[in-house]
């Protein structure tokens, strides 16, 4: 009757997808009228609000839709690819013989236990395919759009590895069938053993692979014929079972019919050795497992399915009812109908006791006959038809998704190694060369021709799958993500808990080394996807983990008060444009290694669009990302450089996570600079004093070379009074172009001169043009930058010439032990203290350096700071100011010239400088980098014109300089 509906339905279905295929044609072949399209109006619709927009959540895996496939239903699209992966090798040729060791009661302990795990995690399943679209990629899809790509691509490796072992379990199956009927028949290959079992089961895997290649629809047909087939065999043997042996040589081998008595005596377990294993109820239960492992049959297609949201759900919990329910009725037929032992002797008939008496080397039985279910069956033929038909069904199951998955996987290119086997083949986008990898590693597996040493092996990593389809069920309901809205409502987060901890205990008890073992190859599979860090926007569960762990914490941080001992480098970095000002990042990306972080900032002041505003912050993210920046990249628009720069230090960052040091480029032309630049240049250094911040500024002297770095033949530019270091160009905001860091007129080794012009990034080329492109043109034009690289035994010299909270020693720590591959030297020099001796100076400054726990290779006091500076380093200071001296007009100082009195009123200042500048090119003109204190810009009597005199005389033709100064309300050291 059920096989007559089947066949009704099956014929129902067929004329509806004729029909729906003339009608696409139908549809293809009107003219163009004009009129919207029904695909174009949904979308019109969408537009206008008039229907809601599909869940995109779970996004399409890539070029796997792309090809008009056939779509099934929920019955021939999951029920009963599960019922053909369920009703597996198990059916028919070892659930007598696990009733037979476990006996009926642990047999349905056995069942329930399998049952209850099958059924929680089909409940997560539903709820994970219910809350997006599903697209091609069975198991690894559903994981890695749900839970991230890391679990995703683990448990999809796992568990395509797994259906490619049960591939070759259900075919060794199909051939213990078939070499009992050749024996049964006096025939055989070889020895009707297990190189018969090695030579059938080749071709028909062989087979099985060639008609999954072909396509769904032959798939689909072979399905049809399987499923009659399995249930005609079923209900052949329930009712042979019922009507009870009709002959005396079925008594004699066991069958005996159902009775109390057989059931009394079958009730407990009798477990025996077996093929040289001693057996338990957790070995039994590991063989018996893989024959539920089929929930997951409609997953494995889901992009082949018309729609999966309600046909996974409905079909797989279906499938799961009517096969456990078979299982059950079998293991009491079983049971309750023949005998552990039999002799077959027709003397022992009527006598129980007698026909076991030949145990433990008898030849009948459930114990000892693999195929005592034909002996039951109301037509013996027929079980082999229905056994051939279980293990071949499920064969081509697990053979037909493993390619899929592993395609997926491949078009994803989470694993390099599987890119390979990502190409599509013809209409359907089949995948030929995954089915080929499949067909040898099942191959590779039924060489063993052992089907109870392959089944325990498989376990494991089944359990391992369907634990982490429930933990990601678990994890998205407890982290309740916003785009957590399954259709499916069925479920609940501690029963998915349940069934996740469930799968691990059983994992442990069947074996602890295979756990382990199959750990350890998530774990490797795990840290191979988190290492690479594939590029994926699927927005799982894990990332909404990740935010709400990171607001909280940035909460809880933000309710503690400051303490110097949790003091981090926060940088705000002026680059503007990002590729413009390389060694700013450079310097930004050494000092935040220790674990901080970095906002690279960029202001203009002339508005912009949302779309090219847009393109600047993502081509600036990015080129921090490929030059490994821990840091932001930010655009601010529509501001002066002064108002972009309080409104960055006011509003970047959340709470603690503000920055704290601000971080700026030396102003190279400020000689010949318009003087409102100079003026706002100098205002930005006292404004992030006034508001808190740290101050450093860097100079990267046009003559710099890395050291031991590849040779490259450059002119050096000629440096006087006249020149700046670096000859730079106008750019878009002019004021930070001024402080660039790049030098444009190095001449090449041919004596040509490189290209002077300034590169622009216009908007459309920010869209159009790759962040590899721009990047490349950069430094195509520019050809100049050389990073800021420091090698084994480099040297970093700390001036320390004032007190300010000691960030000018910590910052020197972290870039010389921290910040860089390599150590560097640390070299301290220091000034003596006023009025006291020097080796007092010495001891004081060397106790306190060990009391923070600084380490360094050489500490030098300075005994002629009061020597007076040269005459030519008084000239060159003069040639420097030279265009920037002015007289008081009507008694008020210019805040920029510098007047005599000014001069005359910081003379000792201006002399202390230029004498440092003698003692930093006797001491430090061969260090890698220079670490100073930086004067304090004080308006109201230093003029910016001065101010920036002192940096310039400090600095000029020395190594690359950091000059480092705290707010006055900092203090980084600790004891």
């Amino acid at each position: 009757m059920l096989a007559a509906k089947l066949l009704k339905y099956f014929e129902a279905l067929k004329s509806n997808l004729q029909k729906r295929n003339s009608r696409k044609n139908v549809d293809q072949s009107e003219p163009n009228t004009g009129m919207p399209t029904n695909r174009n109006r949904d979308r019109l619709e969408q537009s206008l609000g008039l229907i809601p927009l599909p869940n995109t959540f779970l996004e399409p895996t890539p070029d796997l839709d792309r090809y008009g496939g056939i779509k099934l239903g929920w019955v021939q699209g999951v029920l009963i690819p599960c019922l053909l992966n369920i009703w597996g090798v198990m059916l028919f040729l070892r659930i007598a013989w696990i009733v037979a060791q476990a006996g009926i009661g642990f047999t349905l302990v056995i069942i329930f236990i399998s049952g209850v795990v099958c059924v929680i995690t089909t409940l997560s399943l539903s709820a994970i395919c219910t809350n997006g679209q599903l697209k091609g990629g069975g198991i690894y899809f559903l994981v890695s759009r749900s839970l991230g790509a890391e679990l995703g691509a683990s448990v999809g490796l796992i568990f395509a590895f797994a259906n490619s072992v049960a591939a070759s379990m259900n075919t060794i199956g199909f051939c213990e069938s078939f070499n009992d009927l050749l024996k049964s028949h006096g025939v055989k290959i070889i020895d009707n053993a297990e190189n018969d079992t090695r030579i059938i089961g080749s071709i028909a895997l062989l087979v099985m692979c060639i008609i999954c290649a072909i396509g769904m629809d032959w798939e689909t047909k072979a399905q049809n014929f399987l499923i009659v087939t399995i249930v005609a065999a079923i209900f052949n043997y329930i009712i042979g079972a019922l009507m009870g042996p009709a002959t005396v040589h079925e008594k004699v081998q066991g069958f005996v019919g159902i009775s109390k008595e057989t059931a009394k005596q079958n009730w407990g377990p009798d477990f025996r050795t077996s093929e040289g294993e001693d057996h338990h109820f957790i070995t039994i239960f590991a063989i018996y497992f893989p024959s539920m492992t089929g929930v997951q049959s409609g997953a494995n297609i889901c992009g082949d399915l018309r729609d999966p949201a309600a046909a996974i759900p409905k079909g797989t919990l279906f499938a799961l009812a009517i096969s456990i329910t078979s299982y059950l009725i079998m293991a009491v037929l079983s049971g309750t109908g023949a005998l552990r032992d039999a002799s077959g002797e027709i003397a022992h008939v009527g006598n129980s006791t007698l026909l076991a008496s030949c145990k433990p080397s008898c030849k009948y039985g459930l114990h000892n006959n693999y195929e005592i279910m034909q002996l039951m069956a109301l037509w013996g033929p027929l079980i082999y038809a229905g056994c051939w038909a279980a293990t071949l069904s499920t064969a081509l199951t697990n053979l037909l998704s493993v390619p899929r998955l592993v395609q997926a996987l491949g078009t994803d290119r989470i694993y390099p190694g599987l890119i390979f086997f990502s190409k599509q083949y013809g209409r359907h986008g089949e995948a030929y060369r995954g089915y080929v990898l499949v067909f040898i590693i099942s191959l590779l597996f039924l060489l063993i021709a052992d089907l109870n040493t392959i089944a325990p092996l498989i376990t494991n990593f089944y359990l391992a799958s369907y634990a982490l389809i429930n933990f990601c069920t678990f994890h998205a309901a407890f982290v309740k993500p916003i785009n957590w809205r399954p259709g499916f409502r069925y479920y609940n987060l501690w029963l998915s808990f349940a069934g996740f901890v469930m799968c691990v205990i059983i994992m442990m008890i069947i074996s602890w080394l295979m756990a382990l073992v199959t750990t350890f190859i998530f774990l490797t599979l795990y840290l191979i996807v988190l290492y690479r860090h594939p590029e994926t926007d699927w927005a799982g569960s894990t990332d909404a983990q990740n935010y709400q762990v990171t607001v909280t914490k940035i909460l809880e941080m933000s309710k503690r008060r400051a303490n110097t001992k949790s003091f981090n480098p926060q940088l705000l970095i002026l680059t503007g444009p990002p590729h413009e000002r390389e060694w700013l990042l450079d310097m930004g990306k050494i000092i935040t290694a220790v674990g901080s972080f970095c906002i690279m900032a960029e202001i203009q002041q002339e508005k912009v669009n949302a779309a090219d505003r847009n393109a600047k912050i993502n081509f600036g993210q990015e080129w921090m990302q490929l030059r490994d920046a821990r840091g932001f990249y930010v655009f601010l628009d529509g501001y002066s450089l002064e108002e972009g720069l309080r409104t960055l230090i006011l509003c970047s960052g959340l709470g603690s996570l503000a920055p704290n040091i601000f971080l700026i480029g030396f102003m190279y032309r400020w000689r010949v600079c318009p003087h409102a630049m100079l003026t706002t240049y100098y205002r930005c250094i006292s404004l992030a004093f006034e508001l808190g911040l740290a101050v450093t500024v860097l100079r990267v002297s046009g003559t710099y070379r890395p050291p031991k770095r590849q040779k490259v033949n450059f002119e050096n530019p000629k440096i006087d009074s006249n020149t700046s270091d670096n000859d730079e160009q106008s750019q878009i905001l002019q004021i930070t172009a001024n402080d660039s860091d790049i030098d444009t007129s190095i001449k090449k080794k041919d004596g040509q001169e490189s290209d002077k012009e300034t590169l622009q990034l216009a908007p459309d080329s920010f869209v159009q043009a790759t962040v590899s492109e721009q990047i490349s043109g950069a430094y195509n034009v520019y050809g100049a930058y050389r990073p800021l690289v420091f090698q084994q035994g480099s040297t970093l010299d700390v001036w320390w010439l004032y007190n300010d909270g000691g960030i000018n020693v910590l910052l020197p720590y972290i870039i010389a032990n921290r910040g860089c591959k390599h150590k560097m030297m640390l070299r301290i020099f220091v000034l003596p203290y006023p009025g006291v001796k020097t080796i007092d100076s010495y001891n004081s400054v060397k106790n306190l350096f060990q009391k923070f726990r600084i380490e360094y290779s050489h500490l030098t006091v300075i005994e002629d700071i009061h020597v007076p500076p040269q005459t030519l380093t008084w000239d060159m200071f003069n040639s420097l100011i030279e265009n920037h001296k002015s007289e008081k007009v009507d008694g008020v100082q210019d805040p920029i010239l510098i007047s005599g009195d000014v001069l005359n009123k910081l003379l000792r200042k201006t002399t202390k400088h230029l004498r440092i500048r003698e003692l930093v090119l006797q001491h430090s003109f061969a260090a890698d980098l220079i670490v100073m204190t930086l004067p304090y810009p004080r308006q109201d009597t230093v003029p910016a014109a001065l101010y920036l005199a002192w940096l310039d005389i400090i600095s000029h033709d020395l190594p690359p300089t950091l000059f480092v100064r705290g707010s006055p309300q900092t203090t980084v050291l600790h004891a």
